[in-house]
């Protein structure tokens, strides 16, 4: 297998386990991962939880369909089908993203951290509009490029948990290491989709 059909496996399969992980939170108490960090009057106020779970469930679902819209094979042998999860992948991407700035304001780490995940969520909202018109408009390279912003936006749900564990093992200390990874998880995806975006010569005016 070669080395890009591997990193596209890998791509794939982290997109779709990290997009079921929200499935966790009905099947085991909830009050695990990052929720074991919240107080107990954030866990019961009912707007934050309605946040909190519209994003993690609407982020799933853009993570766990969004990998395919890169696939020109699958693109190519159904475009109703591509377009079809485009809808549904922006529909879920405003939802979570709107959500995710709001919980954000309440981020384990303080302003820091609420820094970096209201960036975030503003850029995943910004980027996920701003593809649907494009493609709109018939102007498809603006489209490609747009979605791979928004997508590199979306996999920071990845990046998070892998940067997470190594920087709380480094650091010795859980709040110090979520002010870094609210900027790590997506910042350095960002950089990547803009080198991908130039190297496909998709120019976003």
């Amino acid at each position: 297998m070669g080395t890009n059909k591997v990193a596209w496996f890998v791509f794939v399969f982290l997109a779709i386990v990290i997009g079921l992980y929200p499935l966790l939170y009905f099947v085991i108490d909830r009050e695990f991962g990052l929720l074991a960090s919240k107080d107990e009057a954030l866990l019961s106020n009912l707007l934050w939880n309605i946040g909190f779970y519209g994003h993690i469930l609407f982020g799933g679902v853009a993570l766990l369909i969004g990998w395919a819209q890169f696939s020109k094979k699958l693109r190519n042998a159904n475009l109703k089908r591509h377009r079809n999860i485009g809808k549904i992948y922006v529909i879920s991407a405003i939802i979570s993203s709107v959500c995710a700035i709001y919980i954000a304001f309440y981020a384990t780490g303080g302003i820091i951290s609420s820094l970096g995940f209201i960036c975030l969520g503003l850029l995943w909202l910004y980027t996920s509009i701003k593809a649907y018109f494009a493609v709109r408009n018939k102007d498809l390279q603006l489209h490609q490029g747009l979605m791979i912003y928004s997508y590199a936006a979306c996999f920071a749900a990845v990046t998070l948990r892998i940067w997470l564990p190594l920087l709380v093992l480094g650091l010795g200390d859980f709040e110090q290491a979520y002010r870094f990874v609210a900027w790590l998880c997506w910042v350095p995806n960002i950089v990547f989709a803009y080198f991908w975006v130039h190297r496909k010569g998709l120019i976003i005016d």
